[in-house]
């Protein structure tokens, strides 16, 4: 079976409703899909039903993936198999997508004292009620003609130390992991060469994630090499964590697309290698 098991919808800073989703993911061949959007379960509903409307052949695995805090860094864990209606972790959730809320109108404050007025109201219409993100952000920007392209955006305005940018205050990493336990759901370390962490720093996130009681790691994305792959492995064997997969998909590019170069070798334990749909 193929394995994606980090994916975005409209529903946060994904290009394609829960419905395109999940047929494009039968178009490139994945059997089961995990739809992880930023903060918010809102896309699973849809995404079942188009599934089951269109009798598509796939298993999709409720997901999300929350922003966190650790050690002044924003680090995402994604929970799999999650319970979606869970009224004690949709109002954890609740409590996070407030935090997207007021970190938008203080970017949009920054933002219009750098002479760029009017940025929220244009960002709310692009969100159109998903969970709010950066890229709306630089969606819009790029719209506007104040950059290029979206690394352009984060270059002169998002990033850590520019204009617009506004440090986060996401729950605590180890206690997003618990949020996810207490919602049944497995936690996984997303995307840890994302961050820009040296490789000391990348041991240590991993050595506390899992001391936190963390599950798993992306071990695999599009774009990983077999060599970071091993030494990712490593760290989950050295302190008992099973591997992931995951493209971190919003949108099709020429480097990434659902299902694209996530493999793994005999040699390593999957996340799912006790799920019941294996």
């Amino acid at each position: 079976m193929k394995y994606d098991l980090h994916s975005h919808t409209l529903c946060s800073d994904g290009v394609l409703s829960p419905a395109e989703l999940v047929a494009r993911a039968v178009e490139r061949g994945v059997d089961a899909l995990a739809i992880t959007d930023h903060d918010t379960v809102a896309g699973l509903t849809a995404a079942r039903q188009a599934i089951n409307q269109q009798q598509l052949a796939l298993r999709l695995i409720n997901g999300v993936e929350i922003s966190t805090r650790w050690q002044q860094l924003e680090i995402h864990i994604v929970g799999l198999n999650i319970n979606p209606d869970c009224p004690q972790f949709l109002a954890r959730l609740a409590s996070q997508q407030q935090q997207r809320l007021e970190r938008a109108e203080e970017m949009a404050r920054r933002l219009a004292k750098s002479q760029i007025p009017d940025v929220l109201p244009a960002v709310m219409e692009l969100a159109n009620g998903a969970a709010i993100t950066r890229t709306h952000f630089a969606r819009h920007l790029v719209n506007i003609g104040k950059a290029s392209s979206m690394n352009d955006v984060f270059k002169k305005y998002l990033g850590r130390g520019k204009t617009g940018y506004v440090p986060s205050n996401w729950v605590e990493m180890a206690e997003a992991v618990q949020w996810i336990h207490d919602a049944g759901g497995v936690a996984v370390l997303a995307h840890p060469l994302k961050y820009k962490l040296t490789t000391k720093w990348v041991k240590r996130l991993a050595e506390q994630f899992a001391a936190a009681g963390g599950d798993a790691m992306e071990i695999i994305s599009p774009q990983q090499t077999p060599v970071q792959k091993r030494e990712l492995w490593a760290l989950c064997q050295l302190h008992g964590l099973t591997a992931s997969v995951g493209s971190d998909f919003h949108q099709q590019t020429s480097w990434n697309d659902l299902g694209k170069n996530l493999y793994l070798t005999d040699d390593v334990t999957p996340v799912w290698h006790n799920w019941a749909l294996n």
